[in-house]
């Protein structure tokens, strides 16, 4: 058979021709603008294609339909699930067939027979949930349970931490509803003989595929029987020994992980599995990675529902600031996570203690625990299922990469394997983070190879090559999870005898004759070394913020988005991200909105650079939470990407409305200031209200702010100081506190008086700046933080911490503040910067909080989360005795500027209405609501009625007056 077509071809295609075609008949999305484009140039790999266009089917006639249409005019067709493929085998240079986005359902779960059917879109843990109240589970689950999607598991053979107890994907899928590129539909599963016979001598394409398949099964027999490699995952390749009659000439299972080479996927039914009544997480220390993976054989024995390693610098890579991980873990370097089953959770953990005290002295652990606590163990199963992105820096800041991502060898060579590739490592010069499903043998990594240069992809080469030859020489597939994609079906030579790539080149034509089917995944193979990313992320611009993390290149800070998609989660925990929740859309999510940046830079696809409607439009729905800041697993801030995208992008042009309003608020507060109560009884008055949104672009569906009739520094001025046998703090007079809601400002004078501290405020009218960064002025944001920075620098360096009461304020001085005025006195005056609790615990362990006895609903404020952490707050109220309910809420869906602004109502409303509204909602009439964000209480205040206070407030209201 010829070799695929090339990108190069599609230039035959008629384009316009193949777009009406799908417009004609398509009733989903049909893109080819540049926008849509760029959001699919790329997915959890090293690799990068430029499609032709995109679908998004809204039912399976809309696949039939583009299918079709790609039939008809020669265009390959790429399926795609969640793209987070690590091997690049979901993008293609032809037509992206999304699923993920309207065909989600899970059609039936069947409790008798143990099965379910589900959509191709349909999200594993939307199927997990489905199927929890029937005691079953789906056994697979990849550490992107969230947001993976059944049709990319199975055109991957996804895996996961539990196949050592449940397999692989094929080995749980029992009917696969499948349609050929040239339009035959066909139902496949587990085939007899008598079957095989039958079918094939019926007339058609259904015979012809048959009747191939089983001359194919019968000329390679031999082959299938004694050249596949003997281990559970065996990922790479074709699963052809499934055909095999002893393993019931599954059609299904061998079509599962062809990775949509062969067929598109329309429906598939699934086998489901019993849930353990209980569980036990065993925790082993070892020296090292390979002392740990020597004693996976011996742990095999005890019958384990799952083994998993991880190494010491997985773990410190979960460290954030003002919340460290936290993780407990025994004496070691590297441990491995052994979970049993159990009747109840005191059988499993009798399980798991009988197993420590069973291991010989060979595989006895230096140190190990059995948690059966539920906050502990999704802690430790946190740090396995965060390592994709964990591990996509090294220490040093350099970057490290996927390629050899999920080589699996079988788990009794796994420590020979780790010593090998660990002297691989050293003669390529290169370094990496080992971690994975040990107890099967796979090994995840990622490693700081030089894709930018010609000379380190030679070296890229190499290593894959030398890598490959290992595993081979170890009994190993060079795929253990993700598929062979571009990233190593060129390697499959080394592991398969010539008779197997052949056998796999047959199956493919069986199927897709004319090479159309996501053309150089595994069968004709696409150079390793082709088509990277890296190598196209464009010069790096010049940029306002600092981008410190990332040495100033803004290229370099794009590349932290790997596309593993965490922000594409439809629920918690965290944040991130409230637009994608929302919408379900990909350019609102995190990854999106980084695809769109990188391709701004690369200029291929988006041609307009820092002008570009397309990135500007991604970005709109933004709300610069800050979630990805802390939630993604790499760091991904991309709402200072959004504020360098919008500084340049409206340079020398007219701004919208809302960035002269709600940007330069601080301004407004305190022109309003000099009459507040006549502001105030104008912004009520509906005319005048009307007038004042149109012309500032608000939304008409939101109250105007109110002003306070006196301003904090107003109060303070006449507050007697109090002696503060503990030394000085600063309070940082925020513009919230100061002119609109005066009140939380006094409750933290209030409070850290009472806990003996002298509070002084900075001179002079200062700002943090952040409306300015938000709506992208950071010509503006820079003077006024250089402002702020005069007047707090002479304090911080005289030695006095500085406490903010507003979230965003105090996150603005503790990390904008360093992005706009780098600097050694920046660098000095963030580190002084706490939380009001946070600042309580560091500098007052001793005093004893008021007891205000409340229950109480919370919402975490979105940088908070991000940047300064709420582990204090949670403490100290703890110690206040309010018994807080904090609901996995995320954003609260107003964020500032955001949710006030033209357009953003609909989208900021339904954020709030997700968790946090319906929670305040259901609180009591007598408890509290406890929000110390603005934002916060102006959402709560505006969409439910409730009146929500500062945490400093429901401390002061506990407080005995002075005197």
């Amino acid at each position: 058979m010829a070799d695929p077509r090339t990108p190069a071809a599609l230039g035959d295609v008629d384009t316009a021709g193949f777009e009406r075609a799908l417009r004609a008949e398509v009733s989903g999305e049909v893109a080819f603008d540049a926008g849509a484009r760029a959001l699919y140039t790329a997915d959890a790999s090293n690799y990068r294609h430029v499609p032709l266009g995109v679908v998004l089917p809204r039912t399976v006639d809309d696949v039939i339909a583009a299918v079709a249409a790609c039939d008809a005019y020669g265009v390959p067709l790429t399926p795609r699930g969640g793209g987070t493929s690590i091997a690049g085998n979901s993008i293609g240079p032809g037509l992206v067939l999304d699923a993920s986005r309207h065909l989600t359902a899970v059609e039936e779960v069947d409790p008798g027979a143990r099965t379910a059917r589900v959509q191709p879109g349909a999200v594993l843990d939307a199927l997990r949930a489905a199927a929890a109240p029937h005691g079953l589970t789906f056994g697979p689950d990849p550490s992107t349970h969230s947001r993976c999607t059944l049709g990319g598991m199975i055109g991957n053979n996804a895996c996961g931490s539990h196949s050592v107890a449940w397999g692989t994907t094929a080995d749980n899928v029992e009917e696969l509803d499948v349609l050929l590129h040239d339009g035959t539909r066909m139902t496949v599963g587990r085939t007899s003989r008598e079957e095989f016979d039958r079918e094939a001598a019926r007339p058609g394409r259904r015979g012809q595929v048959y009747s191939a398949l089983r001359d194919l099964v019968d000329a390679s027999m031999g082959e299938l029987r004694t050249g596949m490699p003997r281990l559970s995952r065996r990922v790479s390749g074709y699963g052809l020994d499934r055909l095999l009659p002893e393993h019931g000439g599954h059609v299904a299972r061998a079509l599962t992980g062809t990775e949509g080479g062969c067929v598109t996927v329309l429906g598939a039914t699934v086998r489901l599995v019993p849930v353990p009544p209980a569980r036990a997480l065993v925790v082993l220390g070892y020296p090292d990675a390979p002392a740990a993976a020597d004693a996976v054989p011996e742990l095999l024995e005890h019958g384990p529902l799952t083994v998993e390693g991880l190494n010491e610098r997985l773990v410190a890579g979960l460290d954030r600031p003002g919340a460290r991980s936290g993780v407990s873990l025994p004496d070691g370097r590297a441990w491995l996570m052994v979970e049993v089953a159990g009747e109840d959770p005191a059988g499993a953990a009798a399980a798991g203690g009988a197993m420590v005290r069973a291991l010989s002295a060979g595989a006895r652990p230096t140190g190990s625990a059995v948690v059966t606590d539920p906050a502990h163990t999704r802690a430790l199963w946190r740090i396995r299922e965060e390592g994709a992105g964990l591990t996509s820096r090294t220490a040093d800041g350099r970057e490290a990469w996927s390629g050899w991502e999920d080589a699996a060898v079988p788990p009794e060579r796994l420590g020979s394997y780790l010593r090998g590739f660990d002297r691989l490592l050293d003669r390529h010069g290169r370094d990496g983070v080992a971690y994975g499903h040990f107890g099967e043998g796979c090994l995840h990594v990622r490693i700081d190879f030089e894709l930018g240069t010609a000379e380190g992809r030679r070296g890229y080469r190499a290593f894959l090559e030398d890598a490959a030859d290992l595993v081979a020489e170890h009994g190993g597939s060079v795929s253990g999870e993700h598929g062979d994609g571009q990233a190593r079906s060129e390697l499959l030579p080394r592991m398969y005898r010539p008779e197997l790539i052949r056998a796999f080149e047959a199956f493919k034509a069986v199927w897709d004759p004319r090479g159309l089917m996501n053309p150089g995944a595994v069968v004709h193979p696409r150079p390793l070394d082709a088509d990277l990313r890296v190598a196209a992320s464009g010069r790096p611009p010049l940029t306002v913020l600092a981008h410190g993390a990332d040495g100033g290149d803004f290229a370099k800070a794009l590349r932290r988005c790997s596309g593993v998609g965490k922000c594409r989660r439809h629920s918690g925990p965290g944040v991130m991200c409230p637009s994608y929740m929302a919408t379900g859309e990909e350019k609102h999510s995190t990854r999106g909105r980084a695809r769109l940046l990188f391709e701004m830079l690369n200029g291929e696809v988006i041609t307009d650079g820092w002008r570009s409607e397309e990135v500007r439009d991604g970005l709109d729905l933004c709300l610069s939470c800050k979630g990805c800041l802390s939630d993604c697993p790499v760091d991904v801030d991309m709402a200072a990407y959004k504020a360098e995208f919008l500084h340049h992008h409206y340079k020398g042009r007219v701004r919208p409305a809302a960035h002269y309003s709600m940007g330069w608020l601080p301004v407004w507060a305190r022109l309003a200031g000099l009459a507040p109560a006549e502001v105030n009884r104008a912004g009520r008055a509906a005319p005048v209200a009307g007038a004042v949104k149109r012309l500032a672009g608000i939304a008409p569906e939101r109250s105007l702010p109110e002003f306070s009739r006196t301003t904090f520094r107003r109060w303070f001025r006449r507050h007697p100081p109090a002696p503060g046998h503990r030394g000085g703090v600063v309070l940082w007079p925020d513009t919230f506190g100061d002119r609109m809601q005066p009140g939380v400002l006094v409750s933290a004078v209030r409070v850290l008086e009472d806990a003996g501290f002298r509070v002084v405020l900075p001179k002079g009218p200062v700002c943090c700046g952040l409306t300015w960064v938000s709506t992208g002025q950071l010509g503006v944001a820079r003077a006024v933080a250089r402002r702020a920075l005069r007047a707090l620098a002479p304090l911080t360096a005289a030695g006095l911490p500085v406490v903010g009461a507003e979230p965003s304020c105090t996150a603005a001085l503790k990390s904008d503040l360093l992005e706009l005025v780098p600097g050694e006195e920046s660098e000095r005056t963030a580190a002084a910067v706490h939380t009001l609790a946070g600042f309580l615990r560091e500098h007052a362990p001793d005093w004893e909080p008021p007891r205000v006895r409340a229950r109480a609903v919370g919402q975490v404020h979105c940088h908070q989360h991000a940047v300064l952490g709420f582990d204090a707050d949670r403490e100290l109220m703890e110690r206040a005795g309010i018994e807080v309910d904090l609901p996995d809420s995320g954003c609260c869906g107003l964020a500032g500027n955001f949710g006030f602004e033209d357009g953003h109502y609909e989208v900021s409303r339904a954020i709030g209405e997700r968790v946090l509204l319906p929670a305040v909602r259901a609180a009591g009439p007598g408890d509290l609501v406890i929000a110390d964000g603005f934002s916060c209480r102006t959402q709560i205040g505006q969409e439910t009625g409730r009146t929500a206070v500062h945490l400093a407030e429901a401390l002061a209201a506990g407080l005995r007056p002075r005197g």
